[in-house]
């Protein structure tokens, strides 16, 4: 046996499986909620800026290919519809849909597990090591860090407001102040995630032992290797096949009907 497998073995023995109990929502003590509904928050400003995916493949698609075979007819847009056809304007549109997406799923990536973990040591600890971690690295350095990045990202976004701050292109856009006031949207929604996080890792060290509820960014040490990124892991050799489950399903409802004897 590991390790790793040993220290989760004696931290799930400190509590007997039997005498764990999963908390309801109703059950879930203030911070808790708290940190489920900040989660909530979170997740709804991550898939809602998943979408400037969308518009960012779009409008670099069309500039590729446009530039690239119709630059005379490119010309002509710009000349006689619109200055949104130039080739420059549309590339800084690709930035600003790139900044817009990459800051408002910041706080999305950290509260389903999805960011990036370059840790050799994390991994093999027990489970209790890995929530200090997470608390300390919360408290320290997450948290109070992001917050002063917050800070001069507001600065940045409302000086460039009251300066009138244009693209350094003359043919590119105006109001840069928005794009900057997104990024540090961003930022703030990233601090929430860790605080989302700090609440749950905080009663999972100093509340009693034999609670359960869903974790984030941890697994309770009998569900180790059970979630992937923070979804449930899939057992291929056990998993029921769709189809053959549909086309049961579909042959009850049918002989329900009447439609065909069994």
């Amino acid at each position: 046996m590991s390790e790793h497998a040993a220290a989760e073995t004696s931290a799930g023995s400190e509590v007997g499986t039997d005498e764990l109990r999963h908390l309801s929502p109703e059950e879930m003590p203030f911070a808790l909620r708290l940190s489920e509904n900040l989660r909530r928050f979170v997740d709804w400003i991550g898939r809602l800026g998943s979408w400037c995916i969308l518009p960012l493949v779009l409008i670099t698609a069309y500039d590729v290919t446009i530039r690239k075979l119709f630059g005379k007819q490119q010309i002509w847009l710009v000349e006689n519809i619109s200055p949104f056809f130039g080739s420059t304007l549309l590339q800084e549109l690709e930035w600003h849909f790139h900044t817009a997406l990459f800051a408002l799923v910041l706080g999305y990536g950290y509260v389903w597990n999805t960011h990036v973990r370059v840790d050799l040591i994390r991994e093999n600890l027990a489970f209790r090591k890995q929530a200090w971690l997470e608390f300390i690295g919360l408290t320290i350095f997450l948290i109070p860090y992001t917050c002063i990045v917050v800070y001069f990202a507001f600065v940045y976004a409302y000086d460039s407001f009251q300066l009138g701050e244009i693209s350094a292109s003359l043919v590119g856009l105006s109001h840069r102040w928005i794009i900057k006031s997104v990024l540090a949207f961003g930022l703030v929604v990233a601090v929430i995630a860790g605080i989302a996080v700090w609440l749950q890792v905080a009663i999972a060290l100093f509340g009693p032992k034999h609670h359960r509820f869903p974790l984030m960014t941890l697994e309770w040490p009998e569900e180790t290797g059970t979630m992937v990124e923070g979804k449930e892991r899939l057992d291929l050799e056990k998993a029921e096949d769709v189809l053959e489950a549909r086309a049961a399903e579909q042959k009850k409802k049918a002989q329900e009907l009447g439609e065909f004897p069994g």
